[in-house]
């Protein structure tokens, strides 16, 4: 399998995402070309959040891939996969109770292990590349100042191979990503909300201005945006940047 991927490891770069982004401008790099990391120097969560990670203890690589025909209106297809995929690899190495945190973290419990950073590279109505950027959470045991956050290592308590993560993520993310041009978010909804992280549970959301609101997660939209039950039985969608789950 590992003819189909052209990896790139280096000891530290700023970000992984943004190493592909400079080598898409200057080269012409492959279909799943992988930079992978021993550090990352300023790598970023969703919406600008600092992400902070010990050197060498922890999966943090970046994926491109390239498109024929993936409409834009259908971009939440590779948020699915690629949850989808680090999902599949942490339950085959039997992490319990993982779920998805929309858009974006991987759960194990209540505890952050994983982030996906996804950047999306547009022609017209059509998505050209996408790069996928993942950090996960393996042998690091030190989370001061991220009490939300955990590892594997921290979960199960014993180390991992980051190569032979890699490649199991690397793997089934390529089984996700098969023939994804043809899917819509619809039909690749079902098993993704299925995992959605504290659905159905009464929930404590932030609004951007700071306001607290109650709620239930009940699913996902077909563009993407978490559909949240207000009280009486609204049923209201939130975008990326209007909702944040506290707890």
């Amino acid at each position: 399998m590992g003819k189909h991927f052209q990896i790139l490891k280096l000891d530290a770069t700023d970000s992984t995402n943004q190493y592909l982004k400079d080598l898409l401008r200057s080269e012409n790099p492959m279909d799943y070309t992988v930079v992978v990391t021993e550090r990352q120097l300023k790598g970023r969560g969703q919406m600008g959040t600092v992400w902070q990670s010990e050197g060498g203890k922890n999966l943090t690589f970046s994926v491109l891939r390239r498109f024929d025909a993936l409409s834009v209106k259908h971009q939440f297809v590779l948020n699915i996969a690629v949850s989808l995929a680090v999902l599949d690899t942490l339950t085959e190495l039997s992490i319990p109770d993982v779920t998805v945190k929309w858009p974006n973290d991987i759960m194990s419990g209540s505890k952050k292990i994983c982030g996906i950073l996804i950047e999306n590279v547009l022609r017209g109505e059509y998505v050209g590349q996408s790069i996928i950027g993942i950090g996960l959470n393996v042998n690091q045991t030190d989370f001061t100042n991220f009490e939300k956050a955990s590892s594997l290592k921290q979960i199960v308590g014993r180390n991992f191979d980051l190569d032979e993560l890699l490649y199991g993520v690397l793997h089934r993310l390529q089984h996700h990503m098969e023939r994804i041009e043809s899917k819509s978010v619809k039909q690749l909804l079902p098993s993704y909300e299925k995992l959605l992280f504290r659905k159905d549970k009464p929930s404590t959301f932030s609004d951007p201005h700071g306001n607290r609101f109650m709620g239930f997660i009940r699913m996902v939209s077909p563009t993407g945006k978490l559909i949240i039950e207000l009280e009486d039985q609204v049923l209201k969608e939130f975008d990326l940047k209007e909702v944040t789950l506290l707890y």
